[in-house]
């Protein structure tokens, strides 16, 4: 898809580059991204941090966003975040979907599991469309 290939290009120079994302797979309706989490994903517990998988998932759900609206860009207005198992150093797989559209905002949900489908974290968001000028 053309916004996500273009997200994707431009990403490097970003904070999608500086976590380490990578892209898996993509549609309208599911992303799959990864990262390879290292020791400098990691808070003072030894697990990875909350910020690092929240962003994870606010990247993939915006993904699945713009890509389902076939648009440029999407903004997050609103998201809430389940932590339900501790993460450690590893391939962490992000898996985000729309849950709803109506006009110009979606609702998206994102789970992020270990190389050993353990599951992590669960999140929602809502997103609007940027008007494109």
């Amino acid at each position: 898809m053309e916004g996500l290939d273009s997200m994707i290009s431009k990403g490097k120079d970003t904070f999608w580059g500086f976590l380490g994302c990578e892209f898996i797979s993509g549609n309208g309706q599911e992303v799959k991204i990864a990262l390879e989490a290292k020791a400098q994903h990691t808070n003072s517990l030894g697990i990875i941090h909350g910020g690092v998988l929240t962003s994870l998932m606010d990247q993939a759900m915006g993904m699945v966003a713009t890509a389902a609206k076939n648009v440029d860009a999407c903004v997050t207005t609103n998201m809430n975040v389940h932590f339900v198992s501790p993460m450690k150093q590893g391939r962490l797989v992000v898996t985000a979907i729309v849950i709803h559209e109506a006009g110009r905002s979606l609702t998206t949900e994102a789970r992020i599991h270990d190389s050993a489908g353990t599951l992590g974290c669960i999140s929602t968001a809502s997103f609007r469309v940027v008007n494109s000028k």
